[in-house]
């Protein structure tokens, strides 16, 4: 099927079709790997010192890995970031999410906590997202020691991210939890029904498509049916949940379970902000001199930062 795509994603494609493939695990793990390492690494122009921490895990799991990225030049209390890489659940880890949380730190000022969540299969849900709670709850626990505001704490990632992300809140939120002031959901895996019109007809698309999000879902549920924390398109009550900003990829199978749940969120009364880029595919971020990547590269920074009242 052919794509109209943005003109200067075009020079790009015969690099980035067989980029991913999800029927082994394994080798796509070290593929993404080896594609990370050829990015360029985001250098901040203010201090930012790096740590990493081993912190509780959920009960009776192991402890959780997370790194921690603080802007020494910014006074505390500082606002915080609870960073979740994506990855379809099955791929990713703290060096993928480094860049992007060394530039929030950076341009915001503020403390990111990424986390280094267990992976599908090995971990299925609801592994991945507990992990992702206990560093929340950490997060919020240590907002002295970190020089973090308690209240202005967000939570956000991009594809599987999000949807973790989206999870996240809806967990915080029916457990009581920690205070989430806003939630980044960038292009984010929602539904494990795969039933929307995007899902069903972006077959071929580069990076990311129906066969591997299939595949995403399997290895994330492991054989058991999905509740709403698992995949958040199927919660039937979005009220209360912190305000949110989503963002789409129009040639992008999640584009369409994106678009659905922000529009539920505004039907709950959830200050929500919706961008859909045109031309674009999933990951297409990944080719930073384009002009629409740097517009979605801004405005994930600048929506933090509103959402953060940074």
């Amino acid at each position: 099927m052919t794509y109209a795509f943005d003109p200067e994603l075009l020079p790009w494609l015969t690099m980035l079709p067989e980029g991913v493939d999800f029927s082994d695990v394994q080798a796509v793990r070290a593929r993404m790997t080896s594609m990370a390492d050829q990015m360029p690494v985001y250098e901040p122009e203010n201090p930012v010192t790096v740590e990493e921490k081993l912190i509780p895990g959920p009960a009776g799991a192991p402890e959780v890995r997370v790194r921690v990225y603080t802007p020494t030049t910014v006074s505390a209390p500082r606002p915080a970031f609870v960073s979740i890489h994506g990855g379809g659940f099955a791929i990713g880890n703290l060096d993928q999410d480094a860049s992007g949380s060394t530039e929030i730190a950076d341009k915001i000022g503020a403390v990111v906590v990424s986390v280094d969540y267990r992976l599908a299969p090995e971990t299925p849900y609801p592994g991945p997202l507990e992990d992702c709670y206990a560093a929340l709850e950490w997060t919020a626990a240590k907002a002295s020691e970190l020089g973090i505001d308690p209240e202005r704490i967000a939570i956000g990632g991009d594809s599987a991210g999000g949807g973790l992300t989206a999870g996240l809140a809806l967990l915080a939120r029916d457990r009581g939890g920690p205070a989430v002031k806003f939630q980044y959901l960038g292009i984010p895996e929602l539904d494990d029904r795969l039933e929307t019109p995007s899902m069903t007809k972006f077959v071929d698309t580069p990076l990311w498509h129906r066969p591997n999000a299939i595949l995403s879902w399997k290895y994330y549920l492991g054989g058991q049916p999905a509740d709403q924390y698992a995949a958040p398109a199927r919660a039937e009550d979005l009220a209360g949940l912190p305000p949110a900003y989503v963002s789409v990829c129009e040639f992008d199978p999640l584009r369409d379970e994106g678009l659905i749940y922000a529009h539920r969120l505004i039907q709950a009364g959830v200050h929500t902000e919706l961008h859909h880029f045109p031309g674009t595919f999933h990951g297409s971020t990944m080719i930073r001199t384009a002009g629409v990547s740097q517009r979605m590269a801004a405005e994930r920074v600048e929506a933090i930062r509103r959402g953060l009242n940074a």
